[in-house]
């Protein structure tokens, strides 16, 4: 029962790890296309 509640709460973490790094590179591509597209 102890491993099973550890393993869920680890796909939750990396869900949401996942989930976190998903959000940065898409900041980070609207940044870059911003700055590109201001140099113009």
């Amino acid at each position: 029962m102890m491993n099973d509640m550890m393993g869920g709460g680890m796909m939750w973490g990396m869900g949401f790890f996942g989930l976190l790094i998903v959000i940065v590179l898409v900041l980070a591509v609207i940044a870059l296309a911003k700055y590109i597209f201001s140099r113009r």
